[in-house]
């Protein structure tokens, strides 16, 4: 079974969160860009940007100071140029309608969140990108989903494009092959989740699926680029480092004016590698304005009639230590009845350190309760 949209996404940008090392003059000192090793002026960088059909925006999903930087540099692009698009990595194109209401004022934060079915489609915390949501409204600038459902994802992997109308898979048409270095990036990310590895023919459908979700987003931002000057899209900086995934996706389409831009901590590699991005921004030591990681419950849902099915329960997590198994049914979480997997992920990130939560579920049939006790500290 392919990895999870957010692990899959994680486990890319960890390939280039490396191992701390001190800072040097060799990285972007905070508040500064850099090309080609060398600083550049703000004005002029962005001047340049502005002129390109397509801008992506690398993230580590989790980390609030690279949505910050997102805003800053949306709010400067958007100042070049008022008619831009804003791509979002984070929902699948069934969602597109909830955005447009969203950018129309006609949904508050709630009632979008549920809409657009962003706790199933995407996980992490909406709090890290409502400030961006509340800045595309402010300005009337339209959001594109550039995604597809991991259902969508896995059957173009596992039964092929072309079993595939075109009408169900959005239009969309297979991507180029993948670089040689791509391949390996992904063979290595693969290679590290070894509940994954054993699996015959996985790494085969692991590499698919990744292909499916770069040409997804990069036709996306391609059609969102014949009606507007500039693109501007958020993803995880696994799909763009070093120009593979969605910028080698755009390139196969024609899209040659995109630059990818990167946030640069002091924690990581200095100087960073070569060609890893077009331009990188100075970062300052975030980490104690970082907010505390969620709770997390370990565990892959998918939607079921009866509640939320457990597709998996990972190692050494709070599921699997309160007997959690692959396949139980949750159809109640803290005495709620549960009716998708956005509702249990909102309750599990609501709870307190050194908590339970009990849940009710059906494993072969008969009903059980599961105490879920959450650790005093978040690791």
């Amino acid at each position: 079974m392919p990895l999870p949209l957010t692990r899959l996404s994680k486990l890319l940008g960890l390939l280039i969160a490396l191992a701390p090392l001190p800072a040097t003059a060799d990285c972007p000192m905070p508040g500064e860009w850099q090309r080609d090793g060398q600083p550049v002026a703000a004005d002029v960088l962005l001047q340049e940007l502005a002129t390109q059909r397509v801008v992506l925006l690398g993230e580590q999903h989790e980390r609030l100071a690279h949505h910050r930087w997102q805003l800053h540099t949306l709010a400067a692009l958007h100042a070049h140029r008022p008619q831009l698009v804003i791509g979002l990595e984070m929902l699948p194109r069934e969602a597109q309608s909830a955005l447009d209401a969203w950018v129309a004022g006609e949904l508050d934060e709630a009632t979008f969140l549920e809409s657009s079915g962003w706790h199933d489609a995407w996980g992490y915390d909406p709090d890290l990108y409502l400030p961006i949501l509340h800045f595309a409204r402010m300005n009337r600038i339209p959001l594109v989903a550039l995604n597809v459902t991991p259902e969508l994802r896995r059957r173009l992997a596992d039964e092929g494009w072309e079993a595939v109308p075109a009408a169900e898979r959005h239009q969309l048409t297979p991507p180029v092959p993948p670089s040689p270095d791509y391949l390996g990036a992904l063979t290595e990310v693969y290679s590290s989740h070894p509940s994954e590895s054993g699996e015959p023919g996985g790494l085969e459908r692991f590499i698919d699926a990744q292909l499916v979700w770069d040409r997804a987003m990069a036709e996306g931002l391609a059609d969102a680029s014949e009606d507007a000057p500039l693109v501007v899209g958020l993803m995880g900086e696994g799909h763009i480092t070093h120009g593979h995934g969605v910028p080698h996706q755009l390139d196969a389409l024609g899209i040659t004016a995109q630059r990818t831009l990167l946030a640069w901590s002091p924690d990581q590699e200095c100087p960073p590698p070569v060609a890893i991005a077009d331009a990188l921004f100075g970062l300052g030591d975030e980490s104690r304005h970082e907010p505390a990681s969620p709770m997390r419950l370990g565990v892959m849902i998918v939607p079921d009639p009866a509640g939320v099915r457990v597709a998996r329960v990972e190692a050494d997590s709070v599921a699997q230590a309160s007997g959690l198994h692959e396949d139980d049914i949750i159809s109640a979480a803290a005495g709620k009845p549960l009716g998708s997997p956005g509702e249990l992920i909102a309750l599990v990130r609501r709870q307190a350190p050194g908590t339970l939560l009990p849940m009710e579920i059906m494993r072969d049939g008969e009903p059980r309760e599961i105490l879920a006790r959450f650790p005093a500290e978040v690791p």
